[in-house]
């Protein structure tokens, strides 16, 4: 027989519950989906990942609905150059961005023939492939593969597209307190390089560290719920995949 007593304490055990589920997510760590292809290879569309949220301390965004409880940082640690991040975009302080950090503050960041300079100093680029296909949106695009490495000794996989190269730039020069970011995939990614819609990200629009990789599957060989078709959606040599 359901009683009052039971009603109450499992109300009682689903707030505590909830609760629970809030602090981990708001000061250790949160699951995000990546939607889009601008950081291709390194995070597909259909990935589902881990991002730790006191690798570089708490600020209002760490929490749901970033609540005006305090201004500035907390617990503050300086993200790495070549550190994966999510952020929200400085447009409307709302929507989560993952990206790559470039730049620092003080740094400058050019780019002249569809090569990569930070601080005047070419970053070094070895040709990986020439015959590779990635997504942009919907289409499939022919691009180059690149390692680069930045002068923390960071390397990663980056891409440029063969038809349409983002070539050259102007100086972009990053203020005091704010981050520089790019996506992988270069010629198709909303970044730091679109002052008006993304520009400089400031230290308190950090959200956290991408870590790695718990989840992935493909939704256009099969949706989630489809399990009849996990045997070709599941990206299984993606799971618990750490994020370099």
């Amino acid at each position: 027989m359901i009683t009052k007593q039971i009603i109450i304490d499992n109300l009682k055990t689903l707030f505590y519950a909830f609760i629970i589920a809030i602090i981990i997510r708001s000061l250790l760590i949160q699951p995000f989906y990546i939607p889009s292809s601008s950081m291709e290879p390194t995070l597909l569309v259909g990935d589902r990942i881990f991002v730790t949220k006191y690798s570089y301390g708490y600020s209002k965004h760490s929490f749901p609905f970033s609540p005006p409880i305090f201004n500035n940082r907390l617990i503050f640690k300086e993200p790495k150059r070549g550190d994966v991040v999510v952020f929200k975009t400085p447009a409307d302080n709302r929507t989560d961005y993952i990206k790559r950090l470039i730049g620092l503050p003080g740094d400058t960041i050019q780019f002249i023939d569809s090569n990569l300079y930070l601080n005047n100093t070419e970053i070094l680029k070895s040709l990986v492939s020439k015959k590779e296909k990635i997504y942009c949106g919907n289409s499939n695009i022919n691009v180059f593969s690149f390692e680069e490495k930045l002068p923390n000794g960071k390397i990663y996989k980056s891409v440029y597209s063969k038809d349409f190269p983002y070539q050259n730039s102007d100086i972009f020069e990053v203020p005091e307190n704010y981050y520089f970011f790019l996506g992988d995939n270069r010629d198709c990614s909303k970044d730091s390089r679109f002052l008006s819609s993304v520009g400089y990200v400031h230290k308190d629009n950090l959200v956290g560290k991408a870590q790695f990789i718990f989840f992935s599957s493909d939704k256009l060989k099969g949706k989630i719920i489809e399990i009849w078709k996990w045997h070709k959606s599941m990206r299984l040599n993606r799971f618990f995949k750490k994020i370099i």
